[in-house]
C-alpha cells in the first residue's frame, strides 16, 4: 500500500471527518471548523468511508493545468531564445513569439523560464543581476566539476551592472523639445553604422531616424527632413556639443565642415533654438532611446534580412510607426506646438550645405575633385571674373548651385568628353536649349545672411557680445 501524503488543509480535513465518524460527533460543530455546509460534510464522510486518506487528495495534483503551454514548446521556445534571441528583452520577444509561434506568453512566464536556465533579460537591474550573482556562487561552492565551474564562473563575468539614467519632467507641449542623438553599433552583423534619432521629450515619439556610416550632417539633415515633412518646424533642438550642432573655430573657415553655416543656419533661418550640452544625462530621453534601439532594431533588422544601409533605412519608415504605436503617449491633452509645415521647395533650400570656393581662370568653380561651369536660366554658361569669391550651395536634392555676388547659377559638371559630336552625331541637330530653373534668392541663399551669420557665431565663440 502506498504511502498517501496530505496537504496542510487536506489534512485538517482528513483528520476532523475521521474524528467524526470514530467518536459519532456532531456534524454542526465539523462544519464550523471547516467552515462548510453539513451537506459538504456529508460529502466527506462518504469520500472517507469509500477511499479513506486518499480521498481526500485533491484530484488535479500531479496534473498539468489546462491553460499550461505543453512541455516541447516551452522547450523550443527557450532554444530559441538562447540561439537566435539572447540579445533580446523579453517584452520583445513575446512579442516575437506570437508572431512566429502563434503562443501568447508573458514576460513573467518567460522570465521565470528562463531564470531556471540562469539567463535573465539584458535590460535586467542591478538587484536582479545580484540576485543570479548570489545563486550562481552557492552554486559553485557546491560543484566538484572543473568544467561546471569555469561554466559558472564564464557567467559570473558577464553579469556588470550599468547605473541608470536619472529622470526629470517631461515637456508639456509635443514639438517644444526635441532630443537628437547619433548610436555608433553593430546594427547587422560585421557593420557598424550610427543611427541619428530624434525623439519628442513631451510624447516620446521618434520623429525621425537615418542611418550614416559616421556621425554626420547629412544624417542629421535627413532627421530634420523627416521632422519638417511630418510634423513641422519644432520649438528647439536638445542634443550633445558635436561641431554639426555648435561653431568651432577651424584653421580653414567656411569650408563645408565649417558646421555653424549649416545645420545651425538652417535652424536660425526657420528659428529653431538649438541647446547644447555635455552631459549625456541630461538629455536622458534620447540616451534611454538609443539603449532601446540597440536592444530591439538589430534583432528586427535580422528577422526582416536587412544586409545594406539603404534597405535598413527604407526599412525604418514602417518600423517607427510600429515603435511609436507601441512604445509613444498617445495623450489627448498634450498640445502641439509644431509650427505650420513648410513647403517641399523651402525645405530644399533650407537643408542646404554651403562651401565657400574661388572661379578659375576658365570659369569654372573646382567642387569634389570636378570642375563645374556655371549656367544660366537660359542654358548659357557665365563668364565670370577669375578670383571672384562663390558660394557653393548643395541642395537637400543633391542639385549644385552657386552664388556669385547674389546671383545664383546652375553647376554643370564639365565632361572629360562630349557626350554628343555637334558634327557627326544626328541627336545633336535636334535638341533644343531648354530654359532652366533656378531657384528665386531667397532668405537662406544671400550671401550677405550667410556672411553675417558665420561672423555673428565667430563673436559668440569668443566670448563678445553682438
Amino acid at each position: 500500500m502506498r504511502k498517501v501524503e496530505l496537504r496542510m488543509n487536506e489534512e485538517i480535513k482528513y483528520k476532523t471527518i475521521k474524528k467524526l465518524i470514530e467518536t459519532n460527533g456532531n456534524k454542526k460543530k465539523a462544519a464550523v471548523k471547516l467552515n462548510c455546509s453539513i451537506r459538504t460534510i456529508d460529502r466527506l464522510i462518504v469520500l472517507y468511508r469509500t477511499k479513506g486518506k486518499e480521498g481526500f487528495v485533491h484530484g488535479n495534483r500531479g496534473k498539468a493545468p489546462s491553460t499550461a503551454i505543453p512541455l516541447d514548446i516551452k522547450n523550443k521556445i527557450i532554444s530559441y531564445y538562447i540561439n537566435e534571441y539572447s540579445d533580446t528583452n523579453f517584452t520583445h520577444f513575446c512579442e516575437i513569439v506570437e508572431e512566429d509561434f502563434d503562443v501568447k506568453i508573458s514576460d513573467t512566464t518567460l522570465n521565470k523560464w528562463l531564470w531556471e536556465e540562469d539567463i535573465i533579460s539584458p535590460k535586467a537591474r542591478r538587484k536582479t543581476k545580484k540576485k543570479l550573482k548570489s545563486k550562481l556562487n552557492k552554486r559553485l561552492n557546491n560543484t566538484k566539476s572543473e568544467k561546471n565551474k569555469n561554466n559558472i564562473k564564464e557567467s559570473l563575468e558577464i553579469l556588470d551592472s550599468k547605473d541608470a539614467h536619472p529622470r526629470r519632467p517631461r515637456s508639456k507641449y509635443a514639438g517644444e523639445m526635441i532630443q537628437m542623438d547619433a548610436s555608433s553599433f553593430e546594427w547587422i552583423p560585421g557593420a557598424i553604422w550610427h543611427l541619428h534619432l530624434a525623439v519628442d521629450d513631451a510624447t516620446g515619439e521618434v520623429v525621425g531616424a537615418y542611418f550614416d556610416l559616421q556621425e554626420t550632417l547629412n544624417g542629421y539633415y535627413n532627421v530634420f527632413y523627416q521632422i519638417l515633412n511630418n510634423y513641422g518646424i519644432p520649438a528647439m533642438f536638445y542634443t550633445d556639443k558635436r561641431t554639426v550642432f555648435e561653431y568651432i573655430k577651424k584653421e580653414r573657415a567656411f569650408d563645408d565642415e565649417d558646421t555653424f553655416t549649416q545645420f545651425s543656419y538652417a535652424c536660425h533661418t526657420l528659428g529653431v533654438e538649438i541647446k547644447t550640452t555635455s552631459v549625456a544625462q541630461a538629455k536622458g530621453r534620447i540616451e534611454r532611446l538609443n539603449q532601446t534601439f540597440q536592444s530591439r532594431l538589430p534583432v528586427e533588422l535580422r528577422r526582416a534580412q536587412i544586409t545594406t544601409i539603404e534597405q535598413a533605412n527604407e526599412f525604418l519608415k514602417s518600423y517607427l510607426k510600429k515603435f511609436n504605436d507601441k512604445f509613444a503617449l498617445r495623450l489627448n491633452s498634450t498640445k502641439s506646438v509644431f509650427e505650420m509645415q513648410p513647403a517641399d521647395d523651402v525645405i530644399n533650400r533650407t537643408l542646404a550645405v554651403f562651401s565657400e570656393r574661388k572661379v578659375d581662370s576658365g570659369h569654372c568653380i573646382k567642387f569634389r575633385n570636378s570642375y563645374y561651369k556655371l549656367i544660366t536660366e537660359n542654358g548659357i554658361q557665365a563668364c565670370i571674373k577669375p578670383k571672384s569669391t562663390a558660394i557653393v550651395i548643395e541642395a537637400f536634392d543633391g542639385n549644385l548651385y552657386a552664388n556669385v555676388l547674389d546671383n545664383i547659377f546652375i553647376m554643370e559638371k564639365v565632361e572629360d568628353h562630349k557626350k554628343v559630336s555637334r558634327n557627326f552625331d544626328e541627336e545633336s541637330k535636334k535638341e533644343k536649349k531648354k530654359k532652366k530653373y533656378i531657384p528665386p534668392l531667397d532668405h537662406p541663399w544671400r550671401q550677405n545672411n550667410i556672411l553675417h551669420f558665420k561672423n555673428y557665431m565667430k563673436h559668440l565663440n569668443n566670448g563678445a557680445h553682438v
